[in-house]
């Protein structure tokens, strides 16, 4: 990371940078054991009285007083990613909340409420895209009663890592209290090379409706409840994929997935195999399988949404040429931190 100028080190932001993205080195104590300076990137959110609030396109805040600033300057915004399909931030989380149907929606502005008493956050979470139409403050007391009158924790899905994604609610609501939680990665892949395998698909079964064993393996559901299997089962063009066990493992399959087909894009999720029957390709042979389906349905491109921590997922996902389009997390309203 270069700052310098002339040879010395110069903090070229002010707070007329707001909304920007940048770089900063910061003062961070050098005591035994710890690094004299640290770096940070991200979008400059936030200068009030000294101190600079920075977002990282993981939806991280950071706060770092001017006093310690050694070095800042304005970044140009990321590139956008060559590889895979054409798309922003706003394209695919619309295709993904319609690929994974609230059951009970209402609209605020042009962000929109949805429920399905509890199954997943992606189904009981707030979709903001765009402009709530009223103060944040009352909005975000409206969406608190909303979800309270439902039994509901108020939750916010916040998008980042794109330009005009979330980096300046995530500041806002972090400012305000509501905690971070389950940061995800959406990624995406031209969808043809996932179908292209030597393996044989013939051994997966497709049908339109999850079946018992596909439910009992499913490791979301435990006992399906009606509000489970509406969500499953909407979306424009579903299809479940069950690779059946065989010798010593009958009983339960060995491996299941889901895709759900909306014009060029074909979302995957429920991608499970069996523990004792990994590391023998079934979640690629799932995929090709379904990615098959979905060509001959016109889909071209495909995405799906993975957790952070959920390393071994990851990895699959990088050998089958998925990469990084823009990450998600939510952000939870604790007890009585609502509003501010």
């Amino acid at each position: 990371m270069e700052f310098m100028t002339g040879g010395r080190a110069e903090v070229r932001i002010t707070p007329a940078d707001v909304g920007k993205r940048v770089s900063v080195r910061r003062r961070t104590g050098g005591g035994p054991g710890e690094a004299a300076f640290t770096d940070a990137v991200g979008v400059l959110t936030s200068w009030n009285e000294g101190v600079l609030s920075i977002t990282r396109r993981n939806g991280e805040c950071i706060r770092i007083d001017e006093s310690s600033l050694v070095a800042a300057k304005t970044v140009p915004a990321e590139p956008a990613r060559r590889r895979g399909p054409a798309a922003d931030a706003r394209e695919l989380q619309e295709v993904a909340a319609r690929g994974w149907p609230a059951l009970e929606t209402e609209h605020l502005g042009d962000w929109t409420l949805r429920a399905s008493g509890g199954f997943t956050r992606r189904a009981n979470s707030v979709l903001p895209l765009g402009d709530p139409g009223v103060p944040l403050d009352a909005a975000l007391e409206r969406i608190t009663r909303w979800y309270g009158e439902r039994g509901l924790p108020a939750l916010i899905t916040v998008a980042t890592g794109r330009a005009d994604t979330g980096e300046q609610l995530a500041a806002e609501l972090d400012a305000r209290g509501w905690s971070a939680e389950r940061h995800t990665s959406v990624r995406i892949a031209a969808l043809a090379p996932l179908a292209d395998t030597e393996a044989d698909t013939t051994a997966v079964t497709l049908s339109r409706a999850p079946d018992t064993d596909w439910l009992g393996m499913y490791n979301r559901t435990g006992a399906p409840t009606p509000d489970a299997l509406k969500v499953l089962t909407g979306g424009p063009s579903v299809w479940f994929a069950t690779v059946p066990s065989t010798g010593p493992h009958t009983g339960r399959p060995a491996a299941i997935g889901r895709v759900v087909v909306d014009g060029r894009w074909a979302g995957f999720s429920a991608i499970e195999v069996d523990p004792a029957q990994r590391r023998r390709g079934l979640a690629t042979l799932v995929m090709a399988a379904l990615a098959e389906r979905a060509l001959q349905e016109g889909a071209s491109a495909a995405y799906l949404q993975v957790e952070d921590d959920n390393g071994g997922a990851r990895e699959l996902y990088d050998r089958l040429g998925f990469t990084e389009h823009h990450g998600y997390h939510y952000r939870r309203a604790l007890p009585g931190d609502g509003v501010r």
